[in-house]
This record gives C-alpha cells, structure tokens and sequence, in this order.
C-alpha cells in the first residue's frame, strides 16, 4: 500500500497532465454518495491511502477531486475566483441570504461588501462583544440549579445564537425577539442539505421551510433597522456597522443588503462556535491534566472583575486547547469550489465543470504535519512547536488565504469566554465514556445525546476554581429549566454530511 502511494505521487510529479486517480465502486447516480454521506472523512481518508494526495470520487453524478495536502490546500485558496469558484458552487445558499449579496454577487463586490464588516470586529467592539457574550453566559446558566446534567451541543447552539443576535442585531432585539429569532433562524437552516446543494430551487418542504424562515428574519432585522435609523446614529453592533457603511462608490446598503449580510454572518459562525465549544469542553474533559492547567491560568485572572480582552489574551492555554479541538474535530471537514477553468495540480489536470475539495479533517491528521496526530496535545501549538506554522496551510478550520475567515477571532473570544464562565460557576463532569463526531449534520459536532453533568460551585469558593471531581457528584440530577431546545423542535439533521459554505473563507 506505501509503495502505491509513493509511486503514484512520483508519477504525478513527474508526468504533466495526468488525469486524476480515480476512486474505483459507486452506484448507478449516487456514485459513492451513500460511503460519502455515511462518513466523509473516513471516505476521504480512504481515497488518499488509495491513491496518494489527489484522487477523484463521483458524488451524486458530479465528479469531485479530493487534494489533501498543505500544498494543495495552497493551490486551492489561491486559486482565482474565475479559475476556482466558491460562488458557483455555493448557489445553494442564495435563497437563503438573499439576492444582491454574497454569492449572489461578483467576488469582487462580495470582497468589498465583507470588508465593509471589518469596523465592527475591532478592539474597541470586541471588548463590548466580551462583556455581551459573559453576560449572556452567566444569565443562560442562571436557571441550571446547583445540580444537574446538560446536553452540551444543545446548549452550545442555544448559547451561541443569543450571543449571536446580541452581538450582531442588538442588545434591545435580544431582549424583545430572540425567541422568534431562534425559531425562524431553524427554519432557514432547512436549506442545507444535499438535495439543495444541486438543486435549490425544488419546490420540497424543507426549501418551503427555509423561505419561511428568511421571510420572518428579514421582517424582524428590518424592524430593528428602522428603529436605529429613528435614533441618533449609535456604534454598538454589526447593525451599526453597516448601517453607517458605503461602498467605494458611496453608496449605502439597502435593508435588503444589510439583511442578508447579517444572516450570513449568523450562519457562517454560529454553528461553527457552537461545534468548537463543544469539542473544546468535551476535550478538556477528558483530559485533566489540560484542565488544571486551564483553572489554574484563570485564577491570574482579577476577581470579580468582567473580562477584558486583556485578560483574555493571558488565557494561551485555553486558547491552545481550542485550538487543538479545531485540529482534531473541525467543524466543516471539506470546502467545496466549482472548476471554471482547468485546474492543473501536480501534474494532473482537474477539468473545467467538476468540483475540487480540501478537507480539513484529512490535513490536519497528516503524521508528517502533526506529530501523534491521534492524541489530544495542545502544547503543539506552543513556542518552540508551533507544528501549525511549520507548513503552510495545515490548519485550515477557517478557510486560508484571502478566504480565512474574517470571524474566526470572534469565534476564539466567544469559546474563551464562555469555558472561562462556566468553569468558573461549576464542576463538571462527562456522563459517557466516548463521544463520537455526527457526520449527518451540516457541521460535525459530538453525536447526541452530549451530556455533561455539572454542580454549581459554592459562592466564596468560586474564585478557587475547583478541578472537577473535587466536589462529589453524586445523588439524583435535576435537568435543565426549559430552554429553546424544549421550545424548538429538535435540530433537523441535515443530509449534506458537511456540505457547508465555507463562509468568508
């Protein structure tokens, strides 16, 4: 199998315009959708022991070339847009953000209208999102009672999408509309799934389902809109931002611009923060060697004080861990683009109409990238290992060059501060002894049921940040107050297995 390996990257080294390797099996139509759908990762890890770095697959009639080293990774972020398209292949998502932004529009203007969200991901607004995100924590737990036990994905979704339209519609729209929020934002995620990948526009129940749902959050954005354009112009929220924004032209967004804009940036980082909490929390769990070092790095944190994204910065260990929770279980584990022109690579010859893929979950298990790359060892990112930066392009949970994700700071400070409050407040402690990655759902978090048990800590001594296990947890535990996931119908899984946008990627 080595020897295949070597000899097929020797040859495509070698030889110009190879045709790519080719998966072998499939079925009549679904080609490997079935394996691909079962278990992507898995599947792509296959094709590569197979075939070396690129191989190609059928998914669903349409041929897919799968590159799974740093150096593809490279070639593939590159890329022009006229080359490589992520909007041709993410037209799936139009319906849901709406006409006249984001894919629906030339990379170019997407370029300048991503751009005009950079003022509210500065410092200063930063610092205001720490305080609105630790707030909102603490309130969300407040009801949890001394004892009990949670679903943590569950509550890492909720947690997320408060924080979510907080941080980026307001603080008056969280207090009065979050409930309604929430459910239509559930019904516009209905979009995502594979059938809609090809097809957008079918006339299914899940689409009628997605319309709705954008329906109902443009009519509540743009009601907060016209309350912020009544008073004097504020600076607190991504509405804010782009409220006062103009293009290079001059011009302002319309409300249906600003609309589709802000629920782009919901989609694209609300679940992905949800997934990486959960991971993070799970992770550090499971290894308590990591979370007494965590506690430990909190207790230089000042008492009683909110916290700043000074104090934050200081956190390096948490941050390490959520960094290797990215590594180990990235949220999207492929990016997809739509080939425009022939794309060469290494000598093979990616045709014009088929798609290319990377895959983080493959890259980021490579041996010769990650040292052990199977056990949970945040200290690789440490100075004097940073395996991360050694080769470029090897951590790509959020997308790379041009198309890293102008969130993914965001992202970090919302994990940090969220696993800084709860450890704060509780013991915890993990109810299984194994928690597995769910490829059907859109992003891959830990399968449900996630539970986590927990004990709020005694008032004086929360300070001390307790490691888990210091105080018993034993007798009955009492469940959650009722929250949006018993106000919700359940998650519907999506059957895209991780066909995500790589938004602002």
């Amino acid at each position: 199998m080595l020897i295949r390996v070597i000899l097929t990257r020797d040859r495509a080294a070698r030889i110009p315009n190879m045709s790519v390797p080719r998966l072998a099996g499939g079925l009549p139509l679904l080609g490997h959708g079935i394996e691909f759908h079962r278990n992507p990762v898995d599947f792509l890890r296959r094709g590569r022991d197979l075939h070396g770095e690129v191989f190609s697959f059928n998914l669903a009639g349409k041929t897919v070339h799968a590159l799974t080293e740093p150096r593809g990774n490279s070639a593939f972020f590159h890329a022009p847009d006229d080359q490589l398209s992520a909007r041709e292949a993410y037209q799936f998502t139009v319906p849901m953000f709406g006409k006249g932004v984001v894919y629906d529009v030339t990379p170019e203007l997407m370029d300048e209208q991503i751009g005009l969200v950079i003022p509210a991901l500065r410092d200063v607004r930063m610092q205001n999102y720490a305080r609105a995100i630790e707030e909102e924590t603490e309130a969300y737990c407040a009801g949890w009672g001394d004892k009990g036990e949670i679903d943590l994905l569950n509550a890492m979704n909720e947690l997320t999408v408060f924080n979510a339209s907080r941080c980026l519609v307001g603080h008056e729209f969280r207090q009065r509309l979050s409930a309604e929020f929430a459910h239509s934002y559930h019904d516009l995620e209905a979009g995502v799934n594979l059938v809609a990948f090809f097809k957008p526009g079918w006339p299914l129940p899940a689409m009628r389902r997605r319309d709705r749902g954008r329906a109902n959050l443009a009519r509540l954005i743009s009601g907060v809109l016209a309350e912020k354009r009544a008073r004097p112009p504020a600076d607190e929220d991504f509405v804010d931002t782009l409220a006062a924004a103009r293009y290079a032209d001059g011009r302002s967004l319309t409300d249906h611009e600003i609309v589709g804009l802000l629920l782009s940036l919901v989609f694209a980082g609300q679940h992905t923060s949800a997934v990486m909490a959960s991971w993070t929390g799970i992770l550090l769990l499971q290894h308590p060697h990591y979370l007494n070092r965590v506690l430990n790095e909190q207790l230089k944190l000042p008492h009683g004080e909110p916290l700043t994204i000074a104090s934050l910065r200081q956190l390096v260990t948490l941050e390490r861990c959520i960094k290797e929770a990215e590594r180990m279980y990235p949220p999207i584990v492929m990016l997809i683009r739509t080939i425009l022109r022939d794309f060469v690579y290494q000598g093979h010859t990616l045709p014009a109409g088929d798609l290319a893929m990377v895959s983080p979950a493959v890259t980021h298990h490579l041996p010769h990238i990650f040292h052990e790359p199977h056990l949970y060892d945040p200290d690789r990112f440490a100075p004097g290992r940073e395996e991360d930066r050694r080769t470029q392009f090897a951590l790509i949970g959020f997308g790379g060059g041009k198309h890293r994700c102008i969130g993914s700071g965001f992202a970090y400070q919302q994990i940090k501060v969220i696993w800084t409050v709860l450890l704060r407040e509780f013991d915890l402690e993990l109810s299984s002894d194994e928690y597995l990655p769910d490829y059907s759902t859109m992003m891959v978090g830990p399968r449900r049921p996630c539970m986590v048990r927990y004990r709020r800590k005694p008032r004086l001594a929360r300070g001390s940040l307790d490691v888990p296990g210091d105080h018993a947890m034993t007798g009955d535990h009492n469940g959650l107050a009722p929250s949006l996931s018993q106000t919700c119908d359940r998650r519907e899984k999506a059957c895209g297995a991780g066909l995500q946008p790589d938004q602002f990627r």
